[in-house]
């Protein structure tokens, strides 16, 4: 796994199911996590911030069932997301959010940005298309990202990321192109999250 230099600390503040068990970070900026079950969101989450367990990778989809709370340099926090399509949730957007998830959606006040995560060989449905809308209208900002890139050849990628994007309305170019295993988009990918965050470059407030 490739090293983030930009991350010297982060650490697990708690999980939490309920509105009045979310951590209160003091006005901290908060970065969300979202993507179907198996799409590679905890390796992400360990690549981005630099650690390789501290979001543990399963190999059966729909691990993490509740929210998990990180607190990365002090400057912002994270929040892991469970997978959608686990346990047959249903596909229609405001039924498809369990209650958890959509009072955490529409109630977390420090909420600024959420990183989208579709698989690179598999073309959005209904799930991102509805999201992306959803937080269009709520003023939060999506950071798209393909994950499992490396499991195509190099020819086969930007197509690939077109092939994602067209379904969103997005060009490729606005898409962030990730491989766990070698890092590629490690420093696209956070350019963003500072820029969403409003952070520093290092990322510190």
């Amino acid at each position: 796994m490739a090293e983030n230099p930009h991350v010297k600390q982060v650490r697990f503040v708690k999980s939490a199911v309920h509105p009045s068990d979310f951590p209160d970070l003091e006005g901290m900026p908060e970065l969300a996590v979202a993507g179907r079950s198996n799409v590679g969101k905890s390796s992400l989450i360990n690549g981005l911030v630099n650690r390789r367990r501290l979001a543990k990778v399963s190999n059966t989809p729909g691990r993490t069932q509740l929210l998990n709370f990180f607190v990365v340099n002090e400057a912002f926090s994270l929040c892991d997301l469970p997978g959608y399509g686990y346990a047959k949730v249903p596909l229609v957007m405001k039924r498809q959010w369990g209650p958890m998830i959509e009072r955490y959606l529409e109630g977390r006040d420090t909420l600024r940005g959420l990183l989208l995560l579709m698989d690179a060989r598999r073309e959005p449905g209904e799930w991102e298309t509805g999201l992306i809308g959803w937080c269009s209208e709520h003023g939060i900002a999506v950071i798209p990202v393909v994950t499992k890139i490396d499991k195509l050849v190099p020819s086969k990628r930007m197509p690939a990321l077109a092939a994602v994007g067209r379904p969103l309305g997005l060009p490729a170019k606005q898409l962030v192109g990730w491989s766990a295993p070698n890092g590629d988009g490690l420093e696209d990918l956070w350019g963003r999250v500072v820029r969403v965050l409003g952070l520093d470059v290092d990322g510190s407030d």
